[in-house]
């Protein structure tokens, strides 16, 4: 289904929560990448995927909303893009951000143990985290 009216605004109902606790842009990016790659393959599961993709370009997944990063580019090595489809992905996470970028994140969030954990350790409890909020929002 199209994620965007004829006038090429998100519709906002049809959008995943995530996106519709983030920005304008987050929703817009989302939305016209799923509605174009729709149309181009006619795969729904596909077009969520590209539109992923395209997002984790510019924003990055922090709690329960994406939000803008502070420098495009891909987040992960899946959003890296090229032949194979089967590489790791950090679920919205920026693992390509710095180290420090990633410890203010989950001090934001309240993430025991931050101050000892490993850059690729931040990564994952940041995803765990953002998981929970995530699950934690779809029930209230």
């Amino acid at each position: 289904m199209p994620k965007t009216s004829k006038s090429g605004k998100p519709k906002k109902s049809e959008l995943p929560s995530t996106l519709q606790r983030s920005d304008e842009k987050a929703q817009r990016t989302f939305a016209k990448a799923h509605d174009s790659a729709l149309e181009e393959y006619g795969d729904e599961e596909r077009a969520y995927r590209v539109g992923y993709q395209a997002l984790k370009h510019t924003h990055e997944k922090v709690g329960d909303a994406w939000r803008p990063k502070e420098e495009a580019g891909p987040s992960d090595a899946q959003s890296e893009g090229g032949k194979s489809t089967e590489r790791p992905t950090a679920g919205g996470v920026d693992a390509n951000a710095s180290k420090e970028h990633l410890y203010e994140l989950a001090k934001e969030l309240d993430i025991a143990g931050r101050s000892t954990m490993s850059k690729d350790e931040l990564v994952e409890a940041l995803q765990k985290e953002n998981a929970r909020r995530t699950k934690s929002s779809k029930g209230s």
